[in-house]
């Protein structure tokens, strides 16, 4: 049962009483607890020279949330999952999408997806993850996502990462179909 709880701007959506809402600023804290505690898996994974604790510091974390858009799944009140949007250009970017660990697999990172799905306004969605996490890619490819054979161009168009990253990430794609 999905149940539309306001018709605002920010809008929240039930699922048998669990929810996807819109972040807040203050939902900061919990947020980059969710990307730490997560990101954690691509220890000893990714390149070392790339891996750091914490994986994303507040003050990357601040700079980011006023460029895009974050979503949350919450059970109980509390955030277990994010996922976050960009557009630029004639794309839209899903940035650091993370799920707490002990709440993974269980299709909260694919009802988030599919949320954020529904809102994009550009004919394509791309995801850039690193090379080894093969957890992410796989993800993604379930769900309709392709590797892209341009992968540098793209982050270097759409991304602003170091050229590091650049050398040790993909990116995924999949068209869109709008209803607008």
């Amino acid at each position: 049962m999905v149940i539309l709880l306001d018709t605002s701007p920010i809008v929240n959506i039930c699922y048998n009483g669990l929810m996807i809402r819109q972040c807040q600023p203050d939902d900061i804290d919990r947020i980059y607890f969710i990307i730490n505690e997560a990101a954690k898996a691509y220890e000893g994974v990714i390149p070392a020279d790339c891996y750091h604790q914490p994986y994303m510091p507040m003050d990357k974390l601040e700079r980011e949330i006023k460029r895009m858009t974050f979503f949350s799944w919450e059970v109980n009140g509390e955030l277990v999952g994010i996922i976050g949007f960009e557009p630029i250009k004639d794309v839209t970017l899903i940035r650091h999408a993370y799920v707490l660990p002990q709440w993974q697999k269980q299709g909260i990172g694919s009802k988030l997806l599919n949320h954020l799905k529904g809102l994009v306004t550009t004919s394509r969605l791309l995801v850039g993850t690193w090379a080894d996490a093969y957890w992410a890619i796989d993800f993604y490819k379930r769900r309709g996502f392709n590797l892209l054979p341009d992968k540098d161009e793209l982050l270097k168009t759409y991304w602003d990462i170091p050229q590091r990253q650049i050398e040790t990430s993909v990116v995924l794609g999949v068209e869109v179909k709008l209803n607008h």
